[in-house]
């Protein structure tokens, strides 16, 4: 019998064979450990549910967020990263699902921004605005008080992996236009970052060290705190 292609683990039971020992089982890789981020929470009763929309900026403030916010309220988040406007449209409503929120505070806008390789933004300007005014509407039909977060800061230069990005500014001012125009409250978490921002981002990144998600979880905690109040 040719051992070539035998697996090495295998390859000290050939002259077993005789004797029938069989050869053992190669074991499955491990699945990664579900994020806990995203896993579902359960309702305190009483409490009034708050619910988070975001990409993985929001991811990292979740958790901190939540803590803050413990005993105030049930602070849910989608299960997923919200990604572009457009992937909002299409799954808007099964995240909003069939439950009452009390405030929703979301965003969307670094991954709109984001160059493709086909060298035009993943959501150009235009549709970018199109897409919020078409999210704006469904989130206003829950009748929930809504809190539009603004998109955090990007570094200049080389970043890590490779990425190209349009301005910030440049969407959280179409942003800001349509959230006022529909009498949405805003998070300025952009503002709030920007002077810490060197400090609290993670080296040729946009995302942050922990004490940078601690950081926004504080404005978006107080933020929330306030529409409950209200």
């Amino acid at each position: 019998m040719s051992t070539r292609l035998l697996p090495l683990h295998c390859l000290i039971w050939v002259g077993l064979l005789a004797s029938h020992v069989p050869c053992p089982a190669q074991k499955a890789p491990a699945k990664p450990a579900p994020n806990p981020v995203l896993a579902p929470i359960q309702d305190v009763a009483g409490l009034p549910r708050v619910l988070l929309i975001g990409d993985s900026i929001s991811m990292g403030y979740t958790l901190p967020a939540r803590k803050l916010l413990e005993g105030k309220a049930n602070v849910h988040r989608i299960p997923a990263n919200g990604g572009p406007t457009k992937n909002g449209v299409a799954n808007i409503a099964k995240w909003l699902g069939t439950g009452k929120w009390d405030v929703i505070h979301f965003n969307w806008g670094i991954h709109d921004l984001k160059y493709m390789p086909d060298g035009k933004r993943q959501v150009e300007p235009a549709e970018y605005e199109a897409n919020l005014r078409s999210l704006v509407a469904t989130l206003k039909a829950t009748g929930a008080k809504l809190i539009w977060a603004s998109t955090t800061p990007i570094p200049e230069g080389e970043l890590n992996p490779p990425r190209k990005f349009g301005q910030v500014k440049e969407y959280n001012d179409i942003a800001a236009r349509v959230m006022k125009e529909n009498g949405v409250a805003i998070d300025d978490l952009n503002a709030w970052m920007t002077p810490r921002f060197e400090e609290l981002h993670k080296p040729k990144d946009l995302h942050y060290i922990d004490a940078g998600s601690e950081h926004l979880a504080k404005k978006v905690a107080e933020s929330i705190s306030q529409a409950l109040a209200k």
